[in-house]
């Protein structure tokens, strides 16, 4: 058996109480218009036109400083992070009842792996043996 994982996208986040002005200013910055403002309406992540890249971009509020963070999608999460694991990651934690899993690379950057969005849109897919 195998599973599939990709780089989803970026996400910057912000350390920030104004998540329209943050994305206005993102988007801005990378000429890619905010394409939903208040995506799941929590007024926590306001995702940006990934037309050009293929890649999801979105900036997110948070309470930590402000940075940017990948993200690495997989049709099996737990797989990933096994396989993450075995080349010298560690996991960060696990919100509870959240669709990601946050990991920490051997160099120290803070990255989630999350689930499979499309398996139609966005860069190829790896496939990895389990």
């Amino acid at each position: 058996m195998a599973h599939c994982s990709r780089l989803a996208g970026f996400i910057i986040d912000c350390k920030t109480d104004d998540l329209p002005a943050a994305a206005e200013f993102w988007g801005a910055a990378l000429g890619l218009p905010v394409t939903d403002p208040n995506e799941g309406d929590e007024n926590k992540y306001a995702v940006l036109d990934n037309k050009p890249t293929g890649l999801h971009i979105e900036v997110q509020r948070v309470a930590h400083e402000s940075r940017v963070h990948l993200d690495i999608e997989s049709d099996d999460i737990e797989a990933e992070v096994k396989r993450l694991k075995a080349l010298g990651a560690t996991e960060a934690g696990r919100p509870p009842h959240a669709r990601w899993v946050v990991m920490q690379a051997p160099t120290g950057q803070r990255f989630c792996v999350i689930q499979m969005r499309d398996t139609g849109r966005g860069p190829a897919v790896n496939c990895w043996p389990d």
